[in-house]
């Protein structure tokens, strides 16, 4: 591929609002956007979910990326999560993180990750888990993506969360 493609990750704790930032930010851009493959994934799982799942929807995200990207006649996308939930999901649940997703992350760049913020109320949903732990997971969001050194923002607001995440994408492409 000849073309540099920028690649914005929305990025956060469960019931942030990252879907619906992400489609409203890719519409406001006039590009295509990647959805969170784990969704389609997790709702077709007639089991609990296990360590090799988490490996199938590491290898899913990553293919549906790479497609969405290879399609896209603008240079920038905008990807509704990123595979590093597998590894926090993976941390969380099973205590450990399969390899193949350690190793792919720090060769997996994003230009900007918008991290959205706890402020919105949760929203049931049966494929969310941890209504009481959103606190929890912000901080595991930092830690996460400081460890990968970063380039990230925290999106807030209720009324105005999608002008937020507006001004920061256009401070990321107008600054560089």
């Amino acid at each position: 591929m000849n073309k540099q493609i920028k690649r914005i990750a929305i990025v956060g704790p469960e019931s942030t609002g990252k879907s619906t930032i992400t489609a409203q930010l890719a519409l406001h851009y006039n590009t295509l956007w990647v959805p969170e493959y784990a969704r389609y994934y997790c709702a077709a799982l007639t089991a609990p979910c296990n360590l090799q799942d988490e490996i199938n929807m590491f290898h899913g995200q990553v293919a549906l990326e790479e497609s969405i990207t290879a399609i896209a006649q603008k240079d920038l996308i905008f990807c509704d999560t990123t595979f590093l939930t597998v590894k926090i999901w993976s941390d969380e649940v099973f205590g450990e993180t399969p390899e193949i997703v350690l190793n792919a992350l720090p060769n997996y760049h994003y230009d900007l990750y918008l991290l959205m913020d706890i402020d919105l109320p949760w929203q049931e949903d049966p494929l969310r888990d941890f209504p009481d732990k959103r606190e929890y997971f912000m901080q595991v969001w930092h830690n996460e993506l400081q460890a990968l050194t970063a380039n990230y923002t925290v999106i807030n607001g209720t009324e105005n969360r999608l002008d937020n995440a507006i001004a920061a994408v256009d401070r990321f492409l107008f600054d560089h």
